[in-house]
């Protein structure tokens, strides 16, 4: 069976800065491809946010190809999540075989996801030595891909809630 798997999770500032991005294996040296994909998503955003009321989730954004598809979440502060899943994933280890079999991904699959990391975040601007305002005034393209938010029980548990995630087995 072939699981999809979280590729990448970028947080993007209300200003559209990057606040944290996240890559997973086997996408470690893909910073360049997956920081296009998040400064494209921040058109579909804007788009978006004219169409629906705050703190959406707001599903797919894009396919990009056949393997990658990136999915927004938008809190009520313009803050932005987006999850890039690899739906192609890695083959899974069923007893002694590995099979081909592919599963489907539902957006349901990944409200918990980005419940956890909205739950991280608002963890993060409840440490009183977390500055939300600093990032503003730095504003950098996301391109720059590096992290502003340097606070290691953040990165932590969102390297944490990308790397335990999995989807519902649902076979196609």
């Amino acid at each position: 069976m072939v699981m999809p798997k979280i590729a990448c999770i970028g947080i993007i500032g209300k200003a559209d800065n990057p606040l944290h991005v996240s890559l997973f294996p086997p996408y470690l040296e893909s910073t360049i491809e997956f920081s296009f994909i998040l400064n494209s998503c921040l058109d579909i955003f804007e788009i978006r946010r004219k169409q629906t009321s705050i703190d959406q989730d707001l599903g797919l954004l894009q396919a990009v190809d056949e393997r990658l598809a990136a999915y927004g979440w938008l809190t009520t502060t313009g803050v932005k999540f987006v999850i890039i899943v690899d739906l192609i994933g890695q083959p899974i280890n069923i007893g002694d075989a590995i099979t081909s079999t592919r599963t489907s991904l539902r957006e349901a699959d990944l409200k918990a996801v980005f419940r956890a990391l909205q739950t991280a975040y608002v963890q993060l601007l409840q440490n009183p030595f977390y500055s939300p305002d600093e990032h503003v005034a730095a504003i950098k393209p996301v391109s720059a891909c590096n992290s502003q938010i340097a606070d290691q029980r953040f990165i932590n548990e969102v390297k944490r809630i990308g790397d335990t995630w999995a989807p519902s087995v649902v076979p196609f």
